[in-house]
């Protein structure tokens, strides 16, 4: 593959940058300071002469002059070498006559993609020559090539004229041409040869930062003398009409277009309007001088060049932030474990959320879910009572359901808030509510007992709310309040014993499930449980599925207990039965509720098959 042709194949084919691309070429020389160790005529004028020969070889006449660094018609400087070949082809550099060795430099204030190099001689070309390049601005070199008459000779080299593919080359030290003669080199010239122009084997032959020449033996023009009398020999120099360095700004497929480098100044060359400059303007997500990695919200997936062979842009992926982010990082351990689809992490989660993507409310925040969660204010402070809340024993203040907002109360205290006594509770206090000393209920301030029998319909029983299935339950030590669930006299709920079959298959249960109790709610004018559903022994009319459901108590007494009565944190076998009209799983008084036991599973189940159909 001819790089510059790939590398133009790919821009021309999709100019709009929606597939792999690459900025036009040009020549790097242009704009840029071409150094040498002399000029001719740079200290004081130099007198020469320039010969050439004609279709028989034969010394036409040798045209001589002067050259003069301070008259700007004598003067043959290194930027001679860099103008426009096409409007000023008849300038040129020209070494001091005593100059046997010389070295063109040319540095570059980026990385550039270099692909082949043009040198057009108005001298006879070296006898022996090395070009060379730097990826590092200097500090290491590298030969690309080496030029010489006689490879084996001259460097101890194999010729690539009789061996394919050697690091040198006798076609270009010939003195024929006595002037014009070019010196080429395609940097992916054999063995050297990429089918992808932005893979890592085409990127370390063809990055370059400097590249330099350097002209080691100088050699005559041996032309056949027009005249049998003995001729003066001719005076040697280097002399060099054009300096041609074919190449692009490397922006790793992502870019079309570049700018200048920060801080770069174009140096002025007559007849030179297109400067080749250095910094990527990037598509496709990629971000940095050369696109050389993932703009700052897009790091999803791996950085990854372009494929100059099917045209594949790779573009960067967005993270899924969730519009809670600015910045993202790629994360290797987060990449293997989605199974390499997904390695983004957000940078400083906004807006109160955290997680990998920003997914979920802070601790002390809760969802509002009638905001979208990509909206700043979707995660609201907790408002949790600060006498009436609990503070978890894994942490050091109090935090709401995130999903909810109910707070976590203390023993006997009530409401989403956790700011009122549970009916059967008085004295609202540092260590929650205590149970009334009565028969019937009290009052939540004082404690004295009422007289006549109170209904409580909109009261919710006591319940202990938990954040999520995988924080464990808390507990409370004795001295710290009085919990209904606590206290078996306080709280007396008749059971339904699991005797004659008979009688558990007539109660006509509509499911019957094993559960996990979650956490529950005060709703006010009801009570609603949490349940993951483990195992589903039955089932009628709804359709109950493994995983998260909720319950709906219908009995509790007026002095605050729910029966059956149903801790959080432990798992229970519960028949009841379904209202097919709201679609809810009742329990009450007549529902067969018990911790669970495999043994007792075992019996149920088998009681269902054998006695229930």
């Amino acid at each position: 593959l001819c790089p510059s042709a790939g590398l133009r194949g790919v821009a021309a084919a999709s100019s709009p940058c929606d597939k792999a691309c690459n900025p036009r070429m040009g020549n790097l020389a242009h704009g840029r300071a071409l150094r040498t160790q002399t000029s001719c005529g740079r200290h004081h004028a130099e007198p020469f002469c320039s010969y050439s020969e004609d279709a028989e070889r034969r010394c036409r006449r040798p045209r001589c002059g002067h050259c003069s660094g301070a008259q700007a018609g004598l003067a043959h400087p290194p930027a001679a070498m860099a103008d426009s070949p096409f409007r000023l082809p008849r300038t040129w550099w020209q070494a001091a006559h005593d100059a046997l060795r010389e070295t063109i430099r040319l540095d570059l204030e980026a990385a550039f993609y270099f692909t082949h190099l043009i040198m057009v001689f108005k001298s006879p070309r070296p006898a022996a020559m090395v070009l060379e390049r730097s990826q590092d601005f200097g500090e290491t070199w590298k030969p690309y090539k080496y030029f010489a008459a006689n490879c084996s000779a001259t460097f101890g080299l194999e010729d690539d004229v009789r061996q394919r593919g050697a690091i040198c080359t006798s076609r270009y030290s010939s003195p024929f041409p006595c002037t014009g003669g070019e010196v080429i080199f395609r940097a992916l010239s054999p063995p050297y040869a990429a089918e992808d122009p932005y893979s890592a084997e085409a990127q370390a032959q063809l990055k370059i930062t400097n590249l330099r020449v350097r002209l080691l033996q100088r050699q005559g023009c041996p032309c056949l003398a027009a005249s049998p009398a003995p001729q003066p020999p001719p005076a040697l120099h280097y002399a060099i009409y054009d300096f041609i360095v074919k190449g692009s700004c490397f922006c790793n497929g992502h870019a079309d277009h570049c700018i200048p480098v920060a801080g770069f100044r174009p140096t002025k060359a007559a007849g030179v309007f297109h400067v080749v400059h250095g910094k990527c303007m990037c598509k496709h997500n990629t971000a940095g001088s050369h696109c050389q990695h993932c703009a700052p919200l897009y790091n999803d997936q791996p950085w990854q060049a372009a494929d100059g062979k099917t045209g594949a842009p790779r573009e960067c992926q967005s993270c899924k932030c969730n519009g809670h982010a600015d910045t993202c990082h790629f994360d290797m351990a987060a990449w293997l474990a989605s199974g390499n689809r997904s390695g983004g992490v957000c940078d400083n989660c906004q807006h109160n959320t955290e997680g990998q993507h920003c997914q979920r409310c802070k601790l002390g925040f809760y969802r509002d879910l009638r905001r979208p969660f990509s909206a700043p204010d979707a995660c609201k402070p907790c408002s949790c009572h600060p006498v009436g809340s609990a503070v978890l024993p894994l942490g050091p203040g109090t935090f709401c359901d995130p999903s909810t907002g109910d707070c976590p109360c203390k023993p006997g205290v009530a409401g989403p808030r956790c700011d009122h006594c549970l009916p059967g509770y008085w004295g609202f206090g540092p260590y929650g509510c205590r149970p009334c000393d009565c028969a019937r209920s009290c009052d939540p301030h004082t404690g004295d007992c009422h007289s006549s029998e109170v209904s409580w319909h909109n009261e919710a029983p006591p319940f202990q709310a938990v954040l999520n299935e995988s924080e464990p339950t808390w507990g409370w030590e004795d001295e710290q309040g009085f919990s209904a669930l606590r206290h078996s006299g306080k709280c007396e709920c008749k059971e339904q014993v699991l005797g004659n079959p008979k009688v558990f298959c007539g109660m006509k249960y509509t499911y019957v499930i094993k559960t996990k109790i979650l956490s529950a709610h005060d709703k006010g004018s009801h009570a609603e449980v949490s349940v993951k559903i483990k195992k589903v022994l039955k089932s009628t009319k709804l359709k109950i599925l493994r995983g998260k459901r909720t319950l709906y108590p219908e009995s509790w007494t007026n002095r605050g207990c729910t029966c059956p009565i149903l801790n959080p944190g432990l798992e229970y076998l519960v028949a009841g039965h379904e209202d097919v009209r709201t679609g809810r799983l009742i329990v009450n008084m007549k529902s067969f509720v018990h911790q669970w036991k495999s043994a007792l599973g075992r019996k149920v189940l088998e009681i269902l098959k054998r006695d229930c159909n």
